[in-house]
């Protein structure tokens, strides 16, 4: 019989140890992603993450119970930049809060967005998804911060069929094709990468974590839409979301170079900030001079 998990007081991620003894390994997920310690690593600039996802058809919408979860077919794979062969997608999910400021798994420099879009690839070495789960090389996840703002067309297609699948168990499939690269940000060049593992249960330290620095938006009528999915006692999935866990001894390695918020970087130090800094050492100069000639000094 599968073991019962969830995320109410009863069940949550503060519970799961008791079933899934993993949850003390030393690479869990999620992690807070503290960008100034990311280290920038060239090769994954010149080995560029190439994603190749087709429309998809007949896609499988689904009420979980702890989320609603879109199966895909055999037409998605990504190669390249941290991974070794290709992997193909398996299916996409969502994890949010009950409320706007919380609802993200990853959090970054210690923020929490709105919700986090999850999709879990398989590496293609191995014939199923089954098959791979367990492997230590089995799986990578992209994880995509997704904030409030206007309606996502896209998304659009999975959120109208909320309505048709608001209780555990109840599915859908979307009437026309759908390509999965249309819920990705529009750069997915820049990224931060770990080694980590699935964040529910069975916990898995087999996760090749691929975590976009740039966000996407959805209305909030269409998270609203999500909060009103319903779990298996028929309450609303809500604050579905596992909090960071210790980063340990673990290094993040991010595909793009950090940029300085000030001129004080002199090494890298652009042209405007040489201006700013040429500006106030002359008008330095000009203050230190009128106090030399107020002391008579001249």
């Amino acid at each position: 019989m599968a073991v019962q998990w969830g995320y109410a007081q009863s069940d949550g991620p503060h519970t799961w140890f008791k079933n899934f003894p993993v949850v003390a390994g030393k690479r869990q997920s999620p992690v807070n992603i503290v960008s100034k310690e990311s280290i920038y690593d060239a090769s994954l600039a010149t080995n560029r993450l190439t994603i190749s996802y087709g429309a998809e058809t007949n896609m499988l919408v689904k009420n979980s119970g702890h989320s609603i979860q879109v199966d895909a077919s055999d037409q998605s794979e990504i190669f390249g930049g941290p991974l070794s062969g290709k992997y193909r997608l398996q299916q996409f999910h969502l994890h949010w809060g009950t409320t706007d400021d919380v609802g993200s798994e990853h959090t970054v420099d210690g923020t929490s967005f709105s919700a986090e879009l999850h999709l879990v690839h398989y590496n293609f070495k191995y014939k199923t998804f089954a098959e791979a789960i367990n492997k230590s090389d089995g799986l990578a996840v992209f994880g995509v911060m997704v904030t409030i703002g206007k309606e996502h067309t896209g998304f659009k297609h999975i959120t109208d069929l909320t309505s048709n699948i608001r209780q555990t168990g109840q599915s859908n499939r979307l009437s026309e094709p759908f390509n999965p690269n249309c819920l990705l940000p529009d750069d997915t060049s820049s990224y931060w990468t770990y080694e980590g593992s699935l964040t529910t249960p069975p916990l898995h330290e087999n996760v090749t974590w691929i975590v976009f620095s740039k966000k996407i938006h959805i209305s909030r009528e269409q998270l609203d839409s999500l909060r009103s999915l319903q779990n298996e006692g028929g309450e609303p999935i809500g604050n579905n979301y596992r909090p960071p866990l210790p980063l340990g001894d673990r290094k993040i390695r991010c595909s793009f170079k950090k940029r300085s918020n000030t001129c004080l970087n002199v090494p890298e130090m652009s042209g405007a900030c040489y201006l700013v800094a040429g500006a106030v050492l002359g008008v330095a100069a000009v203050v230190f001079t009128r106090f030399l000639n107020h002391l008579n000094v001249f």
